[in-house]
């Protein structure tokens, strides 16, 4: 007998439905969730018919979905309620859904709410409500016990009692219930209770107090279930604890023992009955196997005598014994574990016509892991208000030594306050819904600049400090020390600007603006007007407010500006009316190793005449950098008159090219005086190798731009993109360079790439990209402007047009010999992404691997190594860290440093988590081994390594499924999984839970692999899952196949390129194949995604996203 209930407290909403689906008087079903997450902040309870509930539901979710995807916000709460409302008053006079529903939520505005809508459509806003056979006994307690502002624990006390009665009131109850809740931090499960877990045992379901019903997956830091749990009001049969070795006063964690010694906890049951009950408890499903073991004496401590040892006994099962009326039976639980993780195991007990079961977590830990243990609890960080800085007492900025009038100036390309203010009220500019075209080229890439901006601005804030002190250096700085600032987070250089005032001035007093002076480590010395130093006293506190240096991104604004000299076929190759053909100039290499495809790149550039970029297409390993230094040694030898610009996307790839050409060939030397490698001014002066500095142009330690005479005389001058802009502004003229080479073409976005184009390409410019589409693209910070097209390189535009994505010679060279990694690592890379085509010719690999004792399989270099560990935050820091993972990887290093001929430096460690790679440090000083190079994936671009280790850091579906929203870490991201992979040279180990890590199709083939060639060890793996569909991607998008075949009907009002544009993007946020099929056959067209159309106002001054109870009314009137 169906029954859903649900209230709203103080900031959240919470919903209870049984899990049973039945038809008339029979159950098809026991473990039915009947509650389904619409999306991160909704929920949606539902009882009725089992086939037009589920059915139902899910359109529902679909369809809000398509909306968030397609819209890049979410539905409020009513306007969800209203669309459902509306679709079952339109089914109703066709075929109705014989469907009830609950439908709680949280908007950031209207806080938590709960609507009714029942079959026949009726809506309403309620404070609680139930349906079903057992609403009339929820309904009576909560109008009992129901206040507003209930906190979470009165809400779930109420739920729990309501559950109780429906139980103790029905002839036929339903034996099981789930509890979700939904507030500011997302919707989420509270508890199982009664619920079934693991397999069937003796064809009996067990009953289990947890989080989902899979004890590898509970959430300690939300699980209320840990922390209000009340025996008392367990039944006649009152059990102790709902997790052992779980401590709820401790905010849920799992009790920590260190490997080898013995933990121990106890479970009592009392007897409130008159009646003798039969007993037996049977401990099963441990992991790892036999770890846990149960004793009715006290285990015995190192401390105990030989006799108390002598006496001890343990098993895995009691059966047959007898609890007297009003006995209490204590039964111990212990575990001495062998290997750092949780372990886990389900306690099973046996009362006659009842049964019990306790799911059991322990954390096992080493020195190591202990030592990375937090120091602080987490707490979200508190937004802290901004200055009101319009008005504020000024200062005066640094001169610079190295500061002249340029040529062409920089404008400043102040932002227009109609498209501020258009785009902080969270509506899209029009021209940006327009999506790409010749037309509004230039101001389609502004405003998503512009969006870029205005989030930049904001991640500003979050440096923000108060509180803090300055204190007086000499006669004219006062310091502040900006933890993070050594790591450039915030990155901040001489002549910025910081605003600050004493911490108990109110907001009419003025903030004073004080410029960087000098940066040290993580102090930067400030000089204000001359009044605020003279009121100053150290030990005085002062709110600080940082600014985000706008020259970079002034140097994009300009470069997109410039394109408007471009060719029409040079920005959109495919509108070309003329396919150009080039002839192959015939060379002797200089490099006595270039293979066929390399050596044809550099014919096909050195016979190139102008037009449309020439590619070089470089997969991992494939030796694309040799390729370019081979085309510029070519060009410097062979034409004295030709000027080559090489650009790359930061400092040190820029380096590296420049070291690849000193070091290339003893018969070629390029001389010091026709080479500059030019820096930004703001580069420190020891940042640069001492062995390139004599090639770079400075003044008293501080680098600048040669001026233009200078400048001119350099037959090759290498730097960043946005370096390129101080060359236009020397004055040097459009098509003075015969040659501009970009490499790592995929890393920059494209009006970063345009920099060093749109102001010096001229028609019979040459220019050569280099990079590989399939690795990650540019870092962008505004989710909306990387959807809407600023996180799409112009490399991968590129590949849109036919010439590039078939393969034309005349446009690209395809790289396909792997020279980096042994044939076994490159498989999965190659299958997944690169159609087959790699060829692995790494010939050195094999007698490494002979000498590593840690593979079980010499003959494949590839170790999953399997560690359910916690993952965990602290203090205010948002980032996440797995202690037990750490651990595993410094003790894997040490085991590979001690083989003979493998340092330090030829071991990297990846990981997606700046608290990760932080903690990974701190243990890598610990054991005297500060020399491993440890980073992000983005940091290990471009590089490679003997042996990549990669820690995956996460053990909670939760946090992984934010992860999968928000692109974080390595899951649902392709290009990121792509790039972490190709690093290794020879041996690459993977270190991760491997019952999140099958959640995404591409590890959970990298995992089956391992297990396949007996490499995979740790924990046991989760069940496999055959996987039978292409997860192959495409160079057209990165998309899965699936998705180009699939077809989705274009929606009346909508533009054909806002439209492509929409589908592509957003399948980068669909987690499978299957959900893009879900969408294309239970959806007719976009059209059908709200009455009336979608909730998208088309006007002139942009794409307004209406609130759905502004668009949608109770009566299903179409928007406006």
């Amino acid at each position: 007998m169906e029954s859903i209930f649900g209230l709203v407290g103080d900031g959240f909403a919470v919903v209870a439905a049984d899990t049973s689906a039945v038809h008339s008087i029979l159950v098809h079903k026991s473990n039915e969730d009947k509650i389904m997450v619409l999306d991160s902040h909704k929920l949606v309870a539902a009882s009725g018919e089992p086939g037009d509930r589920v059915q139902f539901t899910e359109y529902i979710q679909k369809n809000v979905a398509l909306y968030q995807f397609r819209n890049g916000i979410p539905l409020t709460t009513a306007a969800a309620a209203n669309f459902t409302r509306g679709e079952l008053a339109t089914a109703l006079r066709k075929n109705p859904y014989m469907v009830n529903i609950l439908m709680a939520g949280f908007d950031k505005e209207a806080g938590a709410s709960l609507y009714y809508i029942d079959y026949i459509a009726s809506l309403h806003k309620v404070e609680k409500g139930a349906f079903g056979y057992g609403s009339y006994f929820a309904l009576s307690l909560m109008d009992r016990h129901y206040h507003s502002g209930m906190s979470v624990e009165e809400a779930i006390d109420l739920v729990d009692k309501c559950i109780i009665e429906i139980r103790s009131r029905l002839v036929v109850a339903p034996p099981n219930f789930v509890i979700k809740i939904v507030d500011k931090d997302g919707a989420r499960e509270l508890c199982l209770v009664m619920d079934s877990v693991g397999d069937k045992w003796d064809d009996e379901e067990r009953s289990v107090i947890g989080d989902k019903g899979e004890i590898r997956y509970i959430d300690f830091d939300h699980d209320k279930s840990v922390r209000n749990y009340n025996p008392n009001e367990e039944g006649p049969i009152i059990v102790s604890v709902p997790f052992p070795f779980v401590d709820g006063k401790q905010g849920g964690k799992p009790q920590s023992v260190v490997v080898g010694e013995t933990a121990m906890d106890k479970i009592t049951l009392k007897n409130t009955t008159t009646d003798p009950v039969e007993w037996g408890v049977t401990i099963y499903a441990s992991n790892p196997e036999d770890s846990f073991k149960l004793s009715l004496m006290e285990p015995p401590t190192a401390d105990s005598d030989l006799e108390t040892i002598q006496a001890f006994l343990e098993c895995t099962s009691l059966e047959d014994r007898v609890l007297h009326p009003g006995d209490t039976l204590t039964v111990w639980l212990s575990c001495k574990p062998k290997e750092i993780g949780v372990h886990t195991s389900i306690v099973h007990f046996d009362l006659e016509a009842d049964v019990i079961e306790r799911v059991v977590f322990l954390l096992a830990e080493d020195k190591i892991s202990q030592s990375l243990a937090s120091i602080r609890p987490y707490t979200r960080g508190i937004k802290k208000k901004p200055l009101n800085v319009e008005s504020h007492h000024g200062s005066v900025r640094p001169s610079r030594k190295t500061y002249r009038m340029y040529k062409n100036r920089l404008p400043r390309y102040d932002i227009p306050k109609d498209i501020r203010s258009l785009i902080e009220s969270g509506q899209i500019p029009s021209v940006v819904t327009e999506g790409l075209t010749r037309g509004n080229y230039q101001h389609f890439f502004k405003n998503l600049l512009i969006m870029e901006e205005i989030a930049l601005e904001e991640s500003m804030r979050s440096y923000d400090m108060e509180g803090v002190p300055l204190r007086k250096r000499g006669q004219q700085y006062l310091s502040l020390e900006v933890p993070g600032l050594a790591e450039r987070r915030p990155s901040l250089v001489q002549g910025d600007y910081v605003f600050a005032k004493l911490e108990y001035e109110d907001e009419r007093s003025l903030p004073y603006k004080g410029h960087i002076y000098r940066v040290e480590a993580d102090d930067v010395y400030l000089k204000f007007a001359p009044e605020f130093h003279s009121h100053h006293r150290d030990g005085n506190l002062y709110k600080v407010q940082f600014t985000y240096n706008r020259i970079s991104m002034r140097r994009l604004y300009q470069a997109v500006d410039a394109t408007e000299d471009l060719d029409v076929g040079f920005l959109f190759p495919s509108e070309s009316t003329q396919r150009r053909m080039i002839r192959a100039m015939r060379m002797v290499p200089i490099s006595c190793t270039l293979n066929e495809e390399q050596r044809r790149s550099v014919e096909m550039i050195l016979g190139c005449k102008g037009g449309p970029p020439y590619v070089i297409y470089g997969p991992p390993g494939t030796g694309k950098t040799m390729t370019l230094v081979e085309t510029i040694l070519q060009l410097y030898t062979t034409r004295k008159r030709d000027r080559i610009l090489v650009c790359a996307p930061s400092n040190s790839a820029a380096d590296h090219i420049l070291e690849k050409l000193l070091n290339a060939n003893a018969d070629v030397v390029v001389q010091e005086f026709d080479i500059l490698r030019l820096n930004a001014s703001s580069r420190p002066y020891e940042d640069v190798n001492p062995d390139l500095i004599d090639y770079c142009f400075y003044d008293d330690d501080a680098f600048t731009c040669p001026e233009l005479n200078a400048l001119l005389r350099y037959r090759i001058i290498i730097c960043t993109y946005t370096s390129a802009s101080l060359i236009y502004a020397e004055g040097v003229r459009r098509g003075y360079f015969s040659h501009i080479i970009l490499d790592e073409a995929g890393q920059a976005s494209e009006p970063e790439t345009m920099i060093p184009i749109s102001s010096l390409y001229k028609q019979n410019t040459v220019v050569v990209l280099a990079g590989d589409p399939m690795q990650l693209g540019p870092i962008i910070n505004s989710r909306e402007a990387e959807t809407f097209g600023l996180g799409k390189s112009y490399l991968e535009r590129l590949y849109e047009c036919d010439f590039y994505r078939n393969g034309d010679r005349n446009y690209v060279t395809k790289l396909v010999k792997n020279y980096r990694s042994h044939p076994e690592i490159l498989h999965l890379p190659n299958e997944l992404f690169y159609g087959r085509e790699l060829i692995a010719c790494k010939d050195d690999s094999v007698s490494f691997m002979a000498r590593v004792d840690l593979l079980p399989n010499k003959d494949f270099p590839v170790l999953f190594f399997g560690i359910q560990g916690c993952d965990e935050r602290e203090g205010c820091n948002p980032s996440w860290f797995n202690r037990t993972e750490a651990s595993k990887v410094v003790e894997i290093t040490k085991r590979l440093t001690a083989q003979r001929n493998l340092s330090e430096e030829d071991i990297g460690i990846i990981t997606p988590y700046r608290q990760q790679v932080l903690k990974l440090k701190k243990a890598f000083e610990n054991e005297s081994m500060p020399n491993i190079k440890i980073g992000s994936v983005e940091q290990f671009q471009g590089q490679e390594r003997q042996v990549i280790i990669i820690s995956t850091v996460r053990s909670t579906i939760k946090h992984n499924e934010f992860d999968k929203t928000y692109c974080l870490g390595f899951l649902s991201n392709p290009k990121r999984f792509n790039v972490a992979i190709t690093r290794a040279k020879a041996l690459l180990i993977v270190i991760g839970n491997p019952h999140i890590i099958t959640k995404d199709r591409n590890w959970n083939k990298l995992l089956w692999r391992c297990a396949d060639n007996s490499s995979y060890q740790g924990c046991s793996p989760p069940e496999r899952q055959e996987d039978d569909e292409d997860t192959s991607f495409s160079i057209d998008d990165g998309q899965p196949e699936e998705f180009l075949q699939t077809e989705v009907p274009q929606p009346a009002g909508v533009g054909e390129a806002e439209w492509k544009h929409q589908m592509n993007m957003e399948t980068r946020k669909l987690s499978s194949a299957e959900t893009v099929a879900g969408y294309t056959t239970e959806l007719g067209g976009v059209g059908d995604l709200f009455p009336g159309g979608m909730l998208v106002v088309f006007a002139d001054s942009g794409a307004k996203l209406m609130r759905g109870d502004e668009a949608l009314s109770t009566d299903s009137e179409p928007a406006k």
